[in-house]
């Protein structure tokens, strides 16, 4: 028969389990009334001026106004948003350092195989904020004005003509990866560290095609400096009514966005993660969110945490799926 523990074994154990950060229910709970004491930290595995960056630095300043604390975005791109997404993977679970995570996190699972932390399975959902779908652009040299062109373009050009992309395992990367396979063509992909020098070199003809976010391309489309083609989504984009989607354009079945949703350590209290899903949710609410938020075509979504989980799930097993259809790999 097994002997109940001792009062002395059961104190060793109640330390070894507040030296882990692992108390009772009523220290998680205390904490959690706390909280925030001080600030807080988010981290964007993306370079600044990016899909993603812009609205999360909307969203946290009004997150900052209500739970009177700095909440502080910090980007640190690299690597498929590996490089960021092994900071906060490897952080104190107490809700002070939180990563802005995107479809490339979910692509990044299945790209890179040797990481020293689990790209999904290492986080909590807090929220899936928001998306908008990317666009098929050229520059104006190119000598086409529909998909149809471009891939007569491609088909009698295998594999001379270039795509950027804002890095190894990028949301960009995947879009184009995908829709090179379903339209039977080769690209050359041409990675960068981050949108930024990715959309300067797009915009000189450096590279004469992407799929970056629609947002941060509107102004350049509208200004004449890039020619659209289709947009990723299942549904034309409000931003740009008259671009026919890539399902639209005979790639029947084409769907894909950028998307942002904000993810915890693994191990952080429910009764935090909910405190900042509420929080998260009221600064979508806002005047200044909404303005910001419509004028960049983002879709809002203010999930639930449990349905921040479920979404991220779903996302890398379809990109799972898409990288091994499309042989897509780390260049």
């Amino acid at each position: 028969m097994t002997r109940p523990p001792t009062r002395r074994a059961a104190a060793v154990v109640a330390l070894a389990l507040a030296a882990a950060g692992l108390g009772s229910p009523a220290a998680f709970a205390q904490g959690a009334a706390d909280y925030p004491s001080k600030p807080i930290r988010i981290i964007v595995p993306f370079s600044p001026g990016g899909a993603v960056d812009g609205p999360m630095r909307a969203i946290a300043e009004q997150m900052g106004r209500r739970l009177k604390q700095q909440v502080i975005v910090e980007n640190r791109p690299g690597a498929g948003a590996t490089i960021g997404s092994e900071v906060v993977a490897k952080a104190p679970a107490d809700g002070y350092t939180l990563l802005l995570a995107s479809q490339t996190n979910a692509i990044s699972a299945t790209l890179y195989s040797k990481l020293s932390f689990n790209p999904v399975e290492d986080f909590t959902g807090i929220a899936l904020i928001g998306r908008e779908p990317g666009v098929l652009v050229v520059h104006p040299s190119m000598p086409v004005n529909s998909v149809a062109e471009l891939v007569a373009l491609a088909k009698a050009k295998p594999g001379q003509i270039n795509y950027g992309s804002s890095g190894n395992g990028s949301g960009q990367h995947l879009f184009t990866a995908m829709f090179a396979s379903m339209a039977g063509i080769q690209l050359v992909h041409v990675p960068y560290r981050g949108s930024g020098q990715a959309t300067t070199d797009l915009l000189a003809g450096t590279v004469p095609m992407a799929i970056p976010g629609t947002a941060a391309m509107v102004k350049h489309i509208k200004a004449g400096k890039l020619r659209p083609l289709a947009t990723t989504g299942s549904k034309r984009s409000q931003q740009l009514p008259d671009v026919p989607t890539l399902a639209e354009s005979g790639l029947a079945g084409y769907s894909a966005y950028v998307w942002m949703g904000l993810l915890a350590p693994k191990g952080t209290p429910q009764a935090i993660v909910d405190r900042l899903n509420g929080e998260v949710r009221a600064a979508l609410a806002t005047p200044e969110v909404q303005t910001y938020m419509n004028d960049a075509g983002i879709e809002m979504v203010g999930s639930a945490p449990a349905e921040m989980d479920t979404y991220f799930r779903e996302e890398r097993e379809r990109w799972a799926r898409i990288v091994r259809e499309t042989g897509a790999k780390i260049d």
